[in-house]
């Protein structure tokens, strides 16, 4: 039996189809994935190294910061900053930017905005969670520190995103913009390898994915849509599937594969909605695309949003094109007052 090809062999092989090619988004995925393995490692000893529970601190969020959430952190930067790819980076538990000052670094090309360890209140639980990165060029000149500029682009303007997810096993799942292809870590071998090649939504979906309990404070055009979905579907003959895990990570993992729609709209508790465009939605809306879904705020694509804040927030709705045209409708149809 053929082995199957490793994530480093992917890229080299692919590099062609990324427009900057000279080798260095090729080190700076390496960077992520060399990262993402020693979490992987830090997760799955969680219970045993005493890291499991909160750290005591809150992030510039707002929310108690978990222990893992400090690590991942660490653990992504200092990798990155340890290669010579990344002049900054931002990261959702940081309340600035990094400008990493070194020369080899001012003269590197790429910045990327980094959420670290999504989904972090189920980690006590061993509920799935995850990484999400997003990479792009700076816009500043090479050989000067990085710039507000550099970081609020908005998402059309990425070279790269994507996701790890640490589940029952550990799978990259990333994009440059030519398809999204996912690569599952052998622990044994200590290699990604290609085994989600191609992703792409199902045409149909049957799955939607929303916190219900903030059901009351949803726009009407989302409470409508939430009641279309809970009706008999005449083709399937049964209604829709509710699964909501609250890691985004795994929600939009799950519904890529199987054919679904994430929902967190704006509300009365949430009038700008709860997850931050750069570290979220933009990234997720990127490989949605690319895997033929499609992701909005309600009212325009979250990837024309030209952020104005590191930490901006948005409504968003993402999945499956079919089913998020039609929450698109409803929106239409029930506009808010």
């Amino acid at each position: 039996m053929e082995r199957p090809i490793t994530l480093g062999e992917f890229i080299i092989e692919n590099q062609k189809d990324f427009p900057y090619a000279k080798g260095e988004l090729s080190a700076l995925l390496s960077s992520i994935k060399l990262a993402g393995k020693v979490v992987h490692q830090s997760i799955n000893r969680a219970g045993l190294s005493q890291i499991l529970g909160k750290a005591g601190k809150e992030n510039i969020q707002g929310e108690v910061q978990a222990k893992l959430d400090i690590m991942a952190n660490n653990e992504f930067i200092n990798t990155l900053r340890n290669r010579g790819e990344v002049c900054g980076l931002a990261s959702e538990e940081l309340e600035n930017y990094l400008a990493f000052e070194e020369p080899m670094h001012k003269e590197a090309k790429y910045i990327v905005l980094i959420d670290p360890l999504d989904g972090s209140s189920n980690i006590d639980v061993d509920i799935t969670v995850g990484t999400i990165f997003s990479i792009y060029r700076r816009v500043s000149p090479t050989g000067t520190t990085v710039t507000d500029e550099d970081f609020l682009q908005s998402g059309r303007n990425q070279v790269a995103a994507g996701y790890l997810i640490y589940g029952s096993s550990t799978i990259l799942v990333y994009t440059t913009g030519k398809g999204v292809n996912g690569f599952t870590f052998d622990p044994g071998v200590g290699s990604f390898f290609l085994s989600h090649p191609k992703i792409k939504f199902p045409e149909k979906g049957s799955i939607y994915s929303v916190n219900e309990g903030n059901y009351i404070h949803f726009p009407v055009g989302i409470k409508k849509f939430i009641k279309w979905m809970q009706q008999l579907n005449e083709e399937e003959n049964r209604p829709f599937t509710a699964r909501y895990t609250g890691s985004l990570v795994a929600d939009f993992h799950r519904n890529m594969l199987l054919g679904g729609i994430y929902l967190y709209p704006q509300g009365s508790t949430a009038p700008n909605g709860k997850l931050r465009l750069l570290y979220e939605c933009n990234p997720m809306a990127f490989l949605a695309e690319q895997a033929g879904g499609k992701a909005i705020d309600g009212k325009m694509n979250i990837m024309d949003i030209v952020p104005k804040e590191l930490h901006e927030r948005v409504p968003f709705i993402c999945g499956n094109s079919q089913m998020v045209t039609i929450a698109e409708k409803f929106l239409k149809e029930y506009p808010e007052d």
